[in-house]
């Protein structure tokens, strides 16, 4: 017989989101480089996509990028990093230092300017603007998704601390009266390693997508990159592209499997108006 018989359904109205539809501009006072910021085409800000660019780059062309990409609901923020290249007399500009005195690439990279800047961003952005944590999405390529990355774990940190330090200033009171734990929706990583081997606590919950080309491109990630993801995230989905090619994801192949990352984690909003199926057995 079937499992349906004597079940009783009615509709649940469900609750809009009580933040603004459509959010208000960054302000280039609080963000302290030049940045491009639009809205979503659909109208309704639900999330965000930070773009970071790759070593050597602009904002400019992520914003093109940014643009293209037309996702749903999704507002966009293309950043560009503060340091030009020395000696370059051009728009090429580096997240953090990397080279040396004699013109080598530094092995061991700090990318603490680069998370200062995205600290103040996410600040001004969460606390101004009234944008969730949970809602705002990160994209970088190479030197820009190492940072996206970086980033994603700093933040986790700051989290976890601000958890346990509200629990323990409760004096004892249960663990619901900490800080409530939030951490970033995604990071897209494209080329881009994390640039010190994690050893957290507890594992980020932000979702990343890490991409990469393999043997021989000169993009391939160092050979435990793709372990030390898995160290500091507890939930890593792995990309390979073609070795053949170089460069950002450049082919409408290449970015499917993105496309379809950000199809599960980004958001949608609950409008007014809409109704759910519930299901009761009847007395």
């Amino acid at each position: 017989m079937s499992e349906n018989i004597g079940a009783n359904y009615h509709l649940r109205e469900t609750k809009p989101d009580s933040t603004p539809k459509v959010k208000r501009a960054p302000k280039s006072g609080s963000i302290p480089t030049p940045f491009s910021y639009f809205s979503s085409d659909d109208g309704t800000d639900e999330n965000l996509l930070i773009l970071l660019h790759g070593l050597g780059d602009t904002h400019v062309p992520f914003e093109i990028l940014g643009r293209s990409l037309k996702l749903p609901q999704t507002a966009v923020l293309a950043l560009r990093a503060t340091e030009q290249i020395p000696y370059l007399y051009e728009d090429a500009y580096q997240w953090y230092e990397s080279w040396d005195a004699l013109g080598e690439l530094i092995d061991r990279p700090n990318p603490t300017p680069a998370l200062d800047l995205l600290t103040k961003v996410l600040d001004h952005l969460t606390k101004d603007l009234e944008w969730p944590l949970d809602r705002i999405h990160l994209f970088g390529f190479a030197q820009g998704g190492s940072v996206a990355a970086e980033y994603a774990m700093r933040k986790w940190k700051e989290q976890l601390q601000a958890h346990r330090s509200a629990i323990a200033a409760s004096e004892g009171a249960s663990s619901s009266a900490g800080a409530p734990l939030t951490s970033l929706g995604s990071v897209v990583t494209v080329s881009g390693p994390l640039l010190s081997y994690p050893n957290p606590s507890s594992p980020s919950p932000t979702p990343i997508l890490v991409v990469y080309r393999p043997s021989p491109s000169e993009e391939a990630l160092p050979s435990n990159a793709v372990a030390a993801f898995k160290k500091g995230f507890s939930s890593v989905t792995e990309v390979k592209l073609s070795a053949q090619r170089s460069g950002m994801p450049g082919s409408r192949d290449e970015m499917e499997p993105i496309m379809q990352f950000w199809s599960e984690k980004l958001s949608r909003r609950r409008m007014e108006g809409l109704y759910e199926v519930m299901s009761g057995m009847s007395g």
